[in-house]
């Protein structure tokens, strides 16, 4: 039953493919995507698993194992709120038999992009119960989308990707009950280091200032009292009150350092630390793994390197 259902999604992978192709190639931007022979579609029969951005990939993948074949829209590195999704990415999307997204307005091209794709989609969210967006910005009273952040939260991303799974290949169903166990239990173990690590920090130094709003789930976890520049990366940020407000709150709460996330430029935080007195604490990795040979190429890792980050910029012990 198992061959007889991957060749099925086989059949129904290459009609999409050439279908999708096909109707790139009635615009010009699309015309470098339908001359390329590269075959975005699985030659091994595996069910297929497209990802919105390497986090929630590197996710799938635990679960996964080898019976799926899981990859990210995005790579290393991307900005992934406001992605603009190219002709080669629908061309995959169309090869894909399931697509992961996180949710909660975190891919606010997400439905435009799913539109062009037969496969099921999931959103990784639900369940989760969010953290409203607080201010006066446009964002105001929406929901932080980044509950992975949260290890709480990632059990809940954990259990949705194996029922998803479950349903994409039932015959697989006691392998991804088994993975998904084991990463709950690795993950439940970075939680404990997660922890242990930022309880060292005194109460006066536990004020977590990022560019984006990103940790709000982490903060409520552990502990910490989060301010940031802008509540979502934007077309518009770091503007001159988004400036001088962090200023403010750093001065006033005698913060020792700052940070910023890899994916966007950390050149109005650098000028948050001149003017406030904080020392610039270094890069936080929230909405992209690294590359393999990088700092964070697993979500673990993220977890983990951002705890020191934060605890050592806190305790006055940056590099």
């Amino acid at each position: 039953m198992f061959r007889k259902y991957n060749s099925q999604i086989s059949l129904r992978r290459r009609v999409r493919v050439v279908a999708l192709a096909c109707a790139l190639c009635v615009f010009p931007v699309a015309m470098s995507a339908c001359g390329s022979s590269e075959d975005t579609g699985s030659d091994s029969g595996k069910p297929v698993a497209l990802t919105t951005f390497t986090v929630i990939a590197d996710m799938v993948s635990e679960v996964a194992g080898d019976r799926v074949e899981v990859a990210s829209i995005t790579k290393p590195g991307a900005e992934i709120h406001g992605y603009e999704p190219t002709p080669s990415d629908l061309k995959t999307a169309a090869s894909a038999d399931l697509v992961f997204e996180n949710g909660l307005g975190l891919e606010r091209w997400f439905e435009q992009f799913i539109d062009q794709s037969d496969a099921e989609s999931v959103s990784l969210s639900d369940g989760v119960e969010p953290i409203a967006i607080t201010g006066d910005s446009e964002y105001a009273g929406l929901p932080n989308p980044h509950a992975w952040m949260s290890v709480s939260n990632a059990d809940i991303y954990i259990e949705n990707i194996r029922k998803a799974l479950t349903e994409l290949d039932p015959g697989s169903a006691a392998y991804f009950q088994k993975r998904a166990d084991r990463y709950s239990a690795e993950l439940g173990k970075v939680s404990d280091f997660v922890e242990a690590d930022l309880a060292n920090l005194p109460a006066e130094q536990r004020a977590l200032v990022s560019c984006e709003g990103a940790f709000s789930y982490m903060a409520r976890d552990f502990g910490l009292e989060e301010a940031y520049l802008w509540p979502v990366n934007a077309e518009q940020e770091g503007t001159p009150q988004q400036i001088a407000e962090t200023v403010e709150f750093v001065r006033d709460n005698q913060v020792p350092a700052i940070f910023c996330e890899s994916t966007v430029s950390d050149k109005s935080q650098q000028q948050v630390a001149s003017e406030s007195g904080a020392e610039f604490g270094g890069v936080l990795y929230v909405d992209s793994l690294s590359e393999a040979d990088g700092p964070v190429p697993s979500y673990l890792e993220l977890l983990r390197r951002d705890a020191e980050t934060i605890v050592a910029g806190l305790s006055g012990n940056s590099k």
